[in-house]
């Protein structure tokens, strides 16, 4: 269950797409709520069947940064996820150990605890489910579960570390899937300038930031899907862009006019430095993504009712 911080907000001075005809204090008030649902989490949410501990964090971080986990020796989780480059990898594709690389690029693991299911198109139904996807994937990392189990119990590091996250000296899948899901769901956006404004700090961010907020709000409809503290809703959407075979989640619901070509609303949390983007890494700059949103994509049956030209012909 999640734990959302309960603020007392005072109202932004830029109306937030106010009703005509509303009185001061009815637009202070709305303006206010609209500033409140970006309020940050006061908790990271952990599932009862894998509590949080210490030790456990412990010890996903030294699986998640260990190249042990590839074929090779010289591939690991922060490869693709390096907390340099915002927890991505700057690529339009992703690279494993196939040089010709993976059809879709790294997402960031910013605020992964916040946004179940997960994967462009919602096939894992948690963090603990996409554990071993990459980890035995022929492109990826190449290696078995068996494998893998096998150099962990002849490393003298793991031998202690497994025992002292869990009690025991069993070396299993389960417990190295809750392992590094643990230490991800601790992957979480530093306070911004933004929270500090959302706070009620009025000098946080810069007059242009805050009319920006509000046309975010407002008339371009970006908080449609890119709503909350992390910047999604977590839905999925057709936004108009994906052509041909590469259908996103209507690849899971084959009789769904709307998921086809819908693909996950992405975090927007450090999304400056998380160059390129679209689930294909197609688009190079933000302003670019404005820009296609403008146009308004493929017009479709299945494109989101959010998307349309911005200057209809």
């Amino acid at each position: 269950m999640k734990v959302w911080v309960s603020l007392a907000l005072p109202a932004v001075l830029v109306p937030l797409g106010l009703r005509f005809g509303s009185t001061v204090a009815e637009e202070s008030k709305e303006a206010a709520e609209i500033r409140a649902k970006y309020s940050r989490p006061a908790a990271i949410p952990f599932p009862d069947r894998n509590p949080y501990s210490a030790l456990k964090a412990a010890l996903g971080k030294m699986l998640f940064f260990h190249p042990l986990l590839s074929r090779s020796g010289t591939i690991s989780c922060a490869t693709c996820h390096n907390p340099s480059l915002s927890w991505g990898d700057g690529l339009a594709r992703a690279v494993g150990e196939d040089p010709k690389g993976l059809p879709l690029r790294s997402p960031t693991l910013i605020d992964v605890a916040f946004t179940q299911p997960l994967g462009c198109d919602g096939k894992f139904r948690d963090i603990e489910s996409v554990t071993f996807g990459p980890i035995m994937g022929g492109a990826n990392m190449n290696l078995t579960g068996s494998e893998l189990i096998d150099r962990l119990s002849t490393s003298p590091a793991y031998v202690d570390a497994f025992p002292s996250a869990y009690g025991d000296s069993a070396i299993t899948r389960p417990r190295i899937e809750a392992a590094l899901a643990t230490f991800e769901r601790t992957i979480v956006a530093d306070e911004s300038p933004f929270d500090r404004w959302i706070a009620g700090d009025e000098t946080a961010i810069s007059a242009a930031a805050k009319r920006g907020f509000a046309l975010f709000n407002g008339k371009a409809r970006c908080s449609d899907c890119h709503s909350g503290p992390s910047f999604t809703d977590g839905s999925f959407q057709d936004i108009g862009t994906a052509k041909d075979g590469d259908i996103g989640r209507g690849r899971l619901f084959p009789t769904s006019q709307k998921l086809r070509y819908a693909f996950k609303t992405p975090t927007l949390r450090n999304v400056a430095q998380r160059a390129p983007y679209m689930h294909d890494g197609s688009v190079a700059t933000l302003e670019e993504v404005i820009e296609l949103y403008d146009q308004g994509g493929i017009d479709r049956p299945s494109r989101s009712l959010s998307i349309k030209p911005a200057c209809p012909q």
